[in-house]
């Protein structure tokens, strides 16, 4: 099969568990860093378009206001530092008290500019990329409001009837952003909400069925109720509520983590009838310290073990962060190309389906 659908249908094939012409490519975040070592000043939209990437993320725009050098307030009223490198990061939240909690209320998720950067997208790619809105549950936004997990954590134990409530806040915001991102022409609908660092996930299953499950699976019925796809992005390492994760309905798992113990292998063995398999290119390690060769030899092993039968897309393994060596951001991208076609070589599935590159480099 030669490689002549558009990277929408590419995208959409593979998170309906089917073979496209070639193993889709996408990334979640490309850090400026990269970008501007790369190709200099230029836009995240531009390097989608350069590189010929099968999808483009769009966050939600939310007004931020300087407080002090390197500080910012967004319209949820969360303090925001920044890194050196442009990534912001939550100081404090808002909420201090059970009153703040009962008054407060999020922004308005039907201001006119909330989703300006994917009405600029759809109006460039719509129809050639997959235009992938990048939303949340409720977890994250939970903790940023309350001042930190701990405090969260504390909510989920004393007043678990504050952090429904708190939930119910976020999630209602959250479902009327991903409804209009629909209506305004996405095509697929993504919740970034980390669950789990590289230990395991940062709640018991027991609190997540309670405070987080229910608010994930109330996001992903809003996207299907519009027949939208959903992804699901979380770091870390999720088996202990992997399969919670999957009983909400999502269409895809990102980015699957091998610093974290997750075989991509293992998951879409137990899950690939259900989901679609997304990342694994691991961008701790490989991409930011190792050569292009073994980057190479990563992406032909990851291709050879799940693309077979559909349902993989390839990207690293959480983002193109600034520690990434930009050339092997590049030799990543042309050696998908060059060995995600389908049907994907049976000398590669022969030569590389029982390797085990990580095996080297992570010790579980």
């Amino acid at each position: 099969m030669g490689n002549n659908l558009k990277g929408v249908e590419r995208f959409l094939k593979a998170l309906n568990r089917e073979e496209p012409d070639r193993v889709p490519i996408w990334e979640l975040i490309i850090d400026r860093p990269v970008i501007k070592s790369l190709y200099g000043d230029i836009s995240y939209a531009d390097v989608v378009e350069i590189l010929d990437l099968d999808g483009i993320t769009a966050g939600e725009d939310v007004k931020m206001r300087e407080i002090e050098k390197g500080k910012f307030v967004c319209e949820w009223g969360i303090t925001w530092g920044i890194t050196e490198f442009g990534v912001v990061y939550p100081l404090k939240g808002p909420i201090k008290s059970k009153k703040d909690l009962i008054d407060y209320q999020p922004p308005d998720p039907d201001a006119d500019y909330r989703l300006n950067t994917l009405e600029e997208y759809i109006d460039r790619f719509k129809g050639e990329k997959a235009i992938v809105l990048l939303s949340h549950d409720a977890f994250e936004f939970s903790h940023y409001l309350v001042g930190g997990m701990a405090n969260l954590f504390r909510l989920y134990y004393k007043d678990p009837e504050a952090a429904h409530t708190l939930a119910e806040k976020i999630v209602e915001y959250k479902s009327r952003v991903i409804e209009r991102a629909i209506k305004a022409g996405a095509d697929v609908i993504l919740s970034g909400d980390d669950y789990a660092d590289k230990n395991g996930p940062l709640v018991s299953p027991r609190m997540f069925k309670i405070f987080i499950m229910p608010y994930l699976k109330r996001v992903v019925d809003t996207a299907k109720r519009y027949g939208k796809p959903f992804i699901k992005h979380t770091d870390g390492k999720i088996w202990k509520i992997l399969d919670m994760i999957v009983a909400t309905g999502i269409d895809g798992l990102h980015p699957i983590e091998p610093c974290a113990g997750m075989d991509i292998l293992k998951v879409k063995r137990m899950y690939g009838d259900r989901i679609c398999v997304i990342g694994n290119i691991d961008c701790s390690y490989v991409l930011p310290l190792m050569s292009p060769n073994d980057v190479e030899e990563v992406v032909k092993e990851t291709i050879a073990k799940v693309a077979p039968g559909g349902g993989y897309i390839l990207s690293s393994s959480n983002s193109i962060h600034p520690g990434v060596k930009p050339e092997n951001f590049l030799v990543m991208i042309k050696a998908a190309k060059r060995y995600g076609r389908y049907p994907i070589s049976e000398e590669l599935i022969r030569e590389y389906g029982k390797r085990n590159f990580y095996s080297k480099i992570f010790k579980f």
